[in-house]
């Protein structure tokens, strides 16, 4: 799944996959807003994000054979046990295409996310 350019939106991001892995992100993309509806959508790194209060909140993107889940490291390790079937960084998750994504756990990682901004906004303080 090459990009041959630069999505500037998160429709033109998703219009440049297979229809199977559209579907995908489209959903993720339900999911978060969902949990974070006063989110505004933007393209940084060159991938899907959510912001609030002018931070990000949470990243994913497309690859060849997973939806990467970046929800930043305080993300990852508050769901550390629940996500510790899937592969993972620093600040991200691997979900393979050929799997269920699990959105429930998504859901309630960016509900987590969502709180940790506002705290932290409330206190004047960066991720």
């Amino acid at each position: 799944m090459k990009r041959d350019r630069k999505p500037e939106t998160i429709d033109a991001y998703i219009a440049g996959y297979p229809k199977e892995v559209q579907k995908q992100l489209e959903r993720l993309r339900e999911v978060i807003h969902t949990a974070a509806p006063a989110a505004e959508e933007a393209i940084r790194y060159q991938m899907p994000t959510f912001r609030l209060a002018g931070k990000n909140l949470v990243h994913f993107a497309a690859f060849a054979h997973h939806i990467g889940f970046y929800p930043i490291p305080s993300g990852i390790a508050a769901f550390q046990k629940e996500l510790s079937a899937y592969k993972q960084g620093k600040g991200s998750v691997q979900f393979p295409l050929d799997e269920p994504v699990p959105y429930e756990l998504v859901k309630k990682i960016v509900a987590y996310r969502v709180k940790e901004t506002v705290e932290l906004t409330k206190k004047g303080k960066q991720h």
